[in-house]
Order: C-alpha cells, then sequence, then structure tokens
C-alpha cells in the first residue's frame, strides 16, 4: 500500500512539473491551447460591441481600427505552428478584400521573432503589440486559443470567430457573410 501511494505521487509530481514547463523562450515550446478551426457564428441580433482595437504596433506605429467596416482580427504568435500554417492564406486574403481591415494581435510572443514572422510571411496588415485588447471579448466570443481569428461587422459588433487555424474557405465565407449584412 505504502508503494502504491509513493508511486501515485511521484505520478502526480512528474505531471505537474511537465505541466509548468510549456512558457520560455519564443524558440521553444509553448503550452496553449490550440483550436480545432470551428467557426462560431452570431446572428445579426445577438451580438456583443467589440473592445477597441488600438494601441501600439510591431512597426512602431499606432493604430485604431476604423468603424463601418468589417474587421478582421488574428490573434497570434511566431512560436505557434498553426500560426505559421495560416499566415500565407491571411496575408492573401487581406489583398483579396482590400475593403475589410485586417488586424493581427500578438500574444506571448517577442517583438524580435515576431518582425521575423511578420517579414517572413510578407504580412501586409497591421499587427498590435498589446494583447489586453483580447480581455475586451469576454462578452462574446474570446480568443479561447492561439490562433484564434474573429470578425466584427460593419457596427462594430462581434460577428463570428474561428478557434485555431482558419482555412481559405471558412474565413472567405464568414468575410462574404458578414459584408452582406
Amino acid at each position: 500500500m505504502r508503494v502504491t501511494r509513493h508511486f501515485a505521487f511521484l505520478g502526480l509530481a512528474s505531471a505537474l512539473l511537465l505541466t509548468s514547463c510549456g512558457g520560455g523562450s519564443s524558440t521553444g515550446s509553448r503550452s496553449y491551447i490550440a483550436g480545432n478551426g470551428t467557426v462560431t457564428f452570431i446572428k445579426a441580433q445577438d451580438r456583443q460591441p467589440a473592445p477597441t482595437i488600438e494601441g501600439a504596433t510591431l512597426a512602431g506605429g499606432t493604430f485604431h481600427l476604423a468603424s463601418g467596416r468589417v474587421a478582421v482580427i488574428n490573434v497570434w504568435a511566431s512560436w505557434c505552428a498553426p500560426c505559421r500554417a495560416e499566415a500565407p492564406a491571411l496575408a492573401a486574403l487581406s489583398k483579396t478584400f482590400p475593403d475589410v481591415s485586417f488586424v493581427g494581435v500578438l500574444t506571448r510572443d517577442s517583438t524580435a521573432t515576431a518582425n521575423a514572422f511578420v517579414r517572413r510571411f510578407a504580412i501586409p496588415y497591421p499587427t498590435l503589440i498589446d494583447d489586453s485588447i483580447l480581455m475586451g471579448f469576454h462578452n462574446s466570443l474570446v480568443a479561447n486559443a492561439i490562433p484564434t481569428t474573429v470578425v466584427i461587422d460593419k457596427k462594430g459588433k462581434v460577428a463570428a470567430r474561428i478557434s485555431g487555424e482558419i482555412t481559405v474557405a471558412s474565413l472567405t465565407d464568414l468575410i462574404n457573410r458578414v459584408s452582406a449584412e
């Protein structure tokens, strides 16, 4: 009985030690919740206002999201494999939909590695470096994974979310649905 408890304690201690190793430098692995690409769409009458999307950018300037346009907000980090996988599609879609505002929100990353990511994938839209903006989504569709992409309608309300890596088809469909409203 005593040996069984000892092994149970060691198993629990090992699990706690391993799960606490998720942080660290931006070049190592990080613990995070990866989404599975689930799309959530909210009917217009049930939408909540989006938070103010503004702040310092990765490029060193400031940005304020203008109202009256559909916006795509993408939460990402350079160390996130699904973020790297979706980056070319997001860059291409931002050019396909010039009337839609695309904005990145960097989370849990360093500016040096994030700048390298932006250069590598030729990201043409601004990235905000203050992820406290994400707290403003608490009454609607929160960023529950990395990456998360949120679509904001022309009235400044949260219309949809893709939890995890986007596909061209899924984000194109959301942009078209929200733009047609």
